[in-house]
């Protein structure tokens, strides 16, 4: 597994840990230098995306990836959280349904994450 793939799952499982809902990560690699990946999620209120927030960054910082920024906090409508190679987006729904990044980076690839530690059917 990549670093990237780990920070990825690592950042999935933070989120879904916390609730957050339609959860989807696009490859943008091929369209972009801004990243590789962009993650986007949404959380139901300003409370609930706060622990999200915080729970990506605290679980990230224990594998060692740290954010060169992290913006929107303080409003809580749309954090950004830029670790280089990935871009985290996490939304309340009104702004997420604004500003619609998946019909903006259509280009890019939708990437499943598999759970590791999730049992195969």
């Amino acid at each position: 597994m990549t670093d990237t793939e780990k920070l990825l799952q690592t950042a999935f499982k933070a989120l879904d840990e916390k609730k957050a809902y339609d959860i989807k990560v696009i490859d943008i690699s091929k369209v972009s230098i801004l990243a590789d990946y962009f993650m986007i999620a949404t959380g139901s209120n300003i409370n609930q995306i706060h622990a999200m927030t915080d729970l990506v960054e605290e679980k990230l910082s224990k594998e060692g990836y740290h954010p060169r920024a992290v913006e929107g906090y303080r409003l809580g409508n749309w954090i950004l959280m830029d670790y280089q190679d990935v871009v985290i987006h996490i939304f309340d729904q009104e702004s997420r349904e604004f500003y619609d990044l998946e019909r903006i980076w259509t280009d890019g690839e939708i990437v499943e994450i598999k759970d590791p530690d999730q049992k195969e059917d």
